[in-house]
């Protein structure tokens, strides 16, 4: 039995609160506790309700990404991406950067310039690039050299 928090639950399904409170009262959902004697819910009880098309074999990704390890999250996001649901992929992408994830800033980057799960814009674009290659991103100091180079005035 996998243990995610609501939170996380309300991520991966994109419910309101208080939908995910009634899916819980009705029994659709189950109750699993958490290590921080907060209310969880089981993830194998949510995954038919995820919008991503989760499986059994993710359960593993979400919960180390519930549990706030980056390079979780990055995953999850990607996987979201791959899925074609950039919307999702976007909460992860932002949590994963708070923590000073190089990839995920560049993914975000990413997903800014090409309007992916978020409104194009992009000086966001820039901002989050010029983020990941500040945080050792090698693809992304390389395009930050690039954009330099191309703008240089003799």
């Amino acid at each position: 039995m996998t243990a995610i928090s609501i939170t996380t639950a309300l991520s991966l399904t994109r419910w309101s609160e208080r939908t995910l409170w009634r899916r819980l009262a009705d029994g659709t959902l189950q109750r699993a506790p958490l290590p921080s004697d907060k209310v969880g819910i089981q993830l194998e009880s949510l995954l038919p309700y995820c919008g991503i098309g989760l499986t059994m074999d993710d359960c593993a990704l979400v919960q180390a990404a519930d549990a706030g390890k980056v390079n979780a999250q990055t995953d999850l996001a990607v996987l979201c991406l791959s899925r074609h649901h950039p919307e999702y992929a976007i909460h992860w992408l932002e949590l994963a950067a708070k923590q000073n994830g190089a990839d995920a800033m560049h993914w975000l980057a990413t997903c800014y310039a090409q309007g992916w799960g978020v409104p194009q814009n992009d000086n966001l674009a820039l901002m989050w690039l010029a983020k990941a290659a500040a945080a050792g991103h090698p693809v992304a100091q390389q395009q930050i050299t690039a954009i330099k180079t191309c703008c240089q005035v003799s």
